[in-house]
């Protein structure tokens, strides 16, 4: 097991050295485009690492340990490769590196090594078992596992799960501490020396996410460098990224959400990005709340998931609910520094957005998004903030709305497309007052390369004209989409109808005795699936009269969407990224029967 320790320098970075680095960076890299040294193009298939050149004197990164400069991580990253490929084998490429790091600079540090060494990265959660971590290692036939020092005994533990075979690299305490680096332009001249030229990024891997497991296994989502730029490229236009934004990041940093949308969008622009070690209510708040830093080093944007927003808005009513003045100074600060929040993951709750609202004055934009396709639909910043909808195409990708024959299976299934567009058609439809429902199909260069090891799951998930199957129903109403939920576990088919579980969430969430739930349909010989709810009460020591609910249901509801049967609990199975796996819950809550007419 090897221990890393990379040198630091200290000073600060010249202007001149930065040009100086800058223009040769960008006569070398011309050279291999055939065209004279200019700024990079939105074709051009360049990682962050090599993007990072043009912003080296800027803070990348603020953490627990202080500030990190793009120069800092950069010099660091490029030392780590050279290790990486020293341990892996001079000459390779290609190869899986794992990776165990805290929310900090470790872990981005940790990514551009193994992308400045040519290899795929795989991040791996420190909240996971050990078992679990050893069958993603299992699952990738990793050939390098790098810890930081904090999670040295976790890397031990994973080593036994595998066998001990696997190589790994401990990175020491005095990486995470605060660096100053002096700019040497002997150094800068060759920062990238040794490293993958830019002629390998246009066909290589880049990264492997590893799937929820709700459905299985967990598979390992391969992403190419051409997936991650074109899904980086699209939020920095729909979510307007500049130089100048600084996000307050507390996502997992083994999700999509966490990796490409709060962490590459803001480094491949030049922003900063506050990372905190987890998620917590008070801390966020202070970071919103921030007045002892400069106008500059303000947030300017924040990305949750609905359990997040939940809990901010629980510290909120506690903090602040019962001074008007202090309410009003919060939503003040907030609305004037911080320009977007957004919400993904998991559906919003109407009643989240609205209490949000007026808490902050913000309106969280809610998009829609998977581990294979990036974030393809976003509420425009220009546009309407609909709760409860998804908004629009982003660019360069397209959109299908299909029903699929009942008897087809597998790639070759046949269907009938009931709604097609894309980001550069959608102007001509936004006028459209019709309203279509369908199963959710993407194509775009953002959709992901394949399913590792496994041709048949990918196969399975894609349609003989090269579509990709979401697995998600949709809805298209007037100009916007609405997500109705997952097909295998959101979608109730009870009696003939087909029913949005999401739906009824959204309209339970509006109950004053409920503060959260979930809905999925049960098996039955006469509906087929019943619908079936679990609620957790605002007050716990309170029961909720069943009769009471129905009654209130029945007047904001269908009556063939009213649940049928009904359970309690003190809190939802929720994961990191909010959501419930609901085929494995339903049959933990409703193993036992008859239900009582009150709970």
């Amino acid at each position: 097991m090897g221990v890393l320790n990379i040198p630091d320098f200290s000073g600060p970075v010249s202007a001149f050295c930065y040009r100086k680095c800058f223009w040769s960076y960008a006569v070398n890299y011309a050279g291999t485009q055939g065209r004279k040294p200019t700024a990079m193009h939105e074709s051009d298939i360049v990682p962050a690492h090599h993007i990072a050149l043009q912003h080296l004197d800027r803070v990348a990164i603020k953490d627990t340990n202080g500030s990190h400069t793009y120069l800092d991580v950069l010099q660091k990253a490029v030392r780590l490769s050279n290790l990486i490929n020293d341990t892996v084998g001079p000459g390779k490429s290609q190869e899986r590196i794992g990776f165990l790091c805290p929310n900090d600079s470790t872990y981005i540090i940790s990514q551009w090594a193994c992308w400045a060494a040519g290899h795929i990265a795989v991040p791996l959660s420190p909240v996971h078992p050990p078992s679990l971590l050893g069958y993603y290692i299992k699952d990738c036939n990793a050939a390098l596992l790098i810890a930081s020092q904090s999670h040295s005994k976790l890397l031990s533990a994973v080593k036994k799960t595998v066998g001990n075979e696997i190589q790994s690299l401990i990175l020491e305490e005095s990486w995470q501490q605060e660096t100053k680096t002096k700019c040497m332009s002997s150094q800068l001249d060759s920062i990238l020396s040794g490293t993958k030229s830019i002629d390998f990024y246009r066909d290589s891997d880049a990264m492997m996410l590893y799937t929820s497991g709700t459905t299985g296994k967990p598979k390992g989502v391969l992403l190419s460098h051409k997936n991650i730029n074109a899904q980086v490229r699209m939020l920095i236009k729909v979510w307007q990224w500049t130089k100048k934004d600084v996000i307050v990041h507390a996502l997992p940093l083994h999700h999509t959400h966490g990796v490409i949308n709060a962490l590459l969008c803001p480094l491949y622009v030049g922003a900063s990005c506050i990372m905190l070690p987890k998620f917590d209510s008070k801390t966020i708040w202070d970071n919103f709340l921030n007045t002892n830093v400069s106008q500059e080093e303000k947030p300017t944007l924040f990305m949750g998931v609905p359990t997040m927003y939940s809990k901010l808005l629980a510290h909120y009513d506690t903090a602040f609910g019962d001074n008007p003045r202090t309410r009003e100074y919060v939503k003040a600060s907030i609305s004037n520094n911080i320009r977007v929040m957004i919400s993904g993951s998991a559906a919003l709750p109407e009643p989240v957005f609205h209490k949000w609202k007026a808490a902050t004055g913000l309106e969280i934009v809610e998009r829609y998004g998977m581990t294979e396709i990036g974030s393809v639909l976003s509420i425009p910043l220009d546009g309407e903030r609909r709760a409860g909808y998804v908004g629009v195409p982003s660019p360069g990708v397209s959109i299908r709305l299909v029903e699929f024959q009942p008897s087809s299976l597998g790639a070759k299934a046949n269907y009938q497309v009931l709604f097609e567009t894309s980001h550069e058609q959608f102007s001509s439809h936004m006028k459209n007052d019709k309203v279509i429902s369908g199963d959710l199909l993407i194509k775009g260069p953002n959709v992901f390369k394949c399913y590792w090891n496994k041709p048949e799951a990918t196969a399975k998930d894609f349609t003989a004209d090269g579509w990709f199957r979401t697995g998600d129903a949709a809805q298209f109403d007037n100009g916007y989409f609405k997500i109705l939920g997952r097909l295998s576990a959101d979608i109730i088919k009870s009696g003939g109808f087909k029913i949005s579980a999401l739906e009824i969430e959204t309209h339970l969430l509006g109950h004053p005795e409920i503060a959260d739930c979930t809905v999925f349909g049960i098996p039955d010989v006469t509906w087929g699936q019943k619908v079936a709810a679990v609620l957790v009460l605002v007050n716990p020591e309170k029961s909720i009269d069943l009769v009471a609910l129905k009654k209130w249901c029945k007047e904001r509801m269908a009556p063939y969407i009213v649940p049928s049967e009904w359970r309690i609990y003190s809190e939802l199975p929720r994961n990191a990224l909010g959501k419930v796996n609901k085929v494995e819950f339903a049959k933990v809550a409703f193993s036992d029967k008859p239900v009582a007419s009150k709970l």
